[in-house]
């Protein structure tokens, strides 16, 4: 080629790789495809209320995790209950995409039934077929998920936090030494380690996980809120104290596509020590196993043993960055407020959740421009 041509071809390459964006050392290479946001904005609070479903569709919340149906005692949820439910959200255009089991963070003292937790046989086992009946329910409903806990303590809290740069907001606040001070007593499992914690998870999950492959019902867990040090009250959470080698070891429990999370940010960054960049390689690993079926979007100032619950622009992880890698992983399903600041005003809660509602969309919006461009 002469001199001449060379500079020419040269040149006009530059030109056109700068147009297109790209360095000439890109110009001869294919783009990556840009991902897709799947996932959508959604809540697990107010159930099927008319009022709560108006409040929804106000904000632009069009998937919900509607709670639970009536229970009929000794048997299950009530199928017309749950229909009737769907029906409600149709009305609205909110699809009621999951439910709760009653296997809540409320503690041991608490929950409806305490047997598996407690590892107690037979007592257990009646309540195994109970929720083996609710999964029945939720896949005749069309529910596609079903939230849950696996815990002994409840969530676990110190006191609350003013902050008058937000108009005096109220953030939930815990703090291990003060905790340690208030000695709070053991519960009725007494002491419990984390293998025992595991062996009453995989019998539970032994025994639901074959009904949910066939009815197609995924099992989303929640982490136990907040990780602890070892034998809090006698108790070592399943997830402590090591977070995330306590989410891969329930993640690789099971090679089921139905066993996964109610991935909680907040509860996950709770027990780290620099959530804003430890949070990221959790996303990942969880997210490329497609294990990560809902998403709590909580975000907190602090870490491990001292942190505040505070609104999803004023913690410590930058939540454009974590909306992102949920994207960059495929997730395609709800992304939830569900513990929110709180306020002396009797409508300080909407007020945080409506806050957070627009704050999702405008995250879900911007990185699914991203995609666009």
């Amino acid at each position: 080629m002469k001199r001449k041509n060379f500079i020419r071809v040269i040149t006009v390459g530059s030109v056109g790789a700068a147009v297109l964006g790209n360095s000439p050392a890109e110009a001869g290479h294919v783009a990556a495809p840009k991902k897709k946001v799947l996932m959508k904005v959604g809540c697990q609070s107010g159930g099927t209320s008319i009022e709560n479903l108006e409040f929804k569709a106000r904000h632009g919340v069009y998937n919900l995790d509607g709670g639970t149906p009536k229970t009929i005692k000794g048997v299950g949820w009530d199928l017309q209950d749950s229909l009737a439910k769907r029906e409600a959200c149709e009305k609205y255009g909110i699809a009621l995409d999951a439910y709760h089991f009653p296997l809540t963070s409320a503690g041991i003292d608490k929950v409806e039934y305490p047997n598996i937790m407690l590892g107690k046989s037979p007592e257990r086992d009646r309540e195994i077929e109970i929720l083996q009946q609710m999964i029945q329910v939720a896949s005749k409903s069309g529910i596609k998920v079903l939230n849950y806990n696996t815990t002994i303590l409840p969530i676990l809290r110190t006191g609350r936090t003013v902050d008058p740069k937000r108009g005096n907001a109220l953030y939930s606040t815990w703090n291990y030494a003060e905790a340690l001070k208030r000695n709070d007593p053991k519960t009725i499992a007494g002491d419990v380690s984390i293998d025992q914690m595991f062996e009453r998870i995989t019998y539970l999950l032994d025994r639901l996980l074959p009904v949910a492959k066939e009815y197609k019902v995924k099992l989303a867990n929640h982490i136990a809120d907040p990780p602890t040090p070892v034998g809090y009250r006698g108790i070592t959470r399943w997830n402590s104290p090591d977070v995330f080698a306590g989410i891969k070891r329930f993640a690789q429990l099971y090679d089921n596509e139905y066993h996964g999370f109610n991935f909680c940010i907040g509860s996950i960054a709770e027990g780290l020590k620099d959530p804003k960049t430890e949070i990221m390689p959790i996303i990942k690993w969880v997210g490329e196993r497609n294990q990560i079926f809902n998403v709590h979007l909580r975000n907190i100032k602090g870490g491990w043993n001292n942190f505040q619950e505070v609104y999803p622009d004023n913690g410590d992880m930058n939540f454009l960055h974590v909306v992102r890698a949920l994207r960059d992983v495929g997730f395609d399903g709800m992304v939830m407020p569900d513990h929110v600041p709180h306020h002396a005003n009797p409508n300080g809660g909407e007020q945080a959740f409506a806050f957070s509602y627009g704050y999702i969309k405008g995250l879900l919006q911007s990185v699914a421009d991203e995609g666009a461009q």
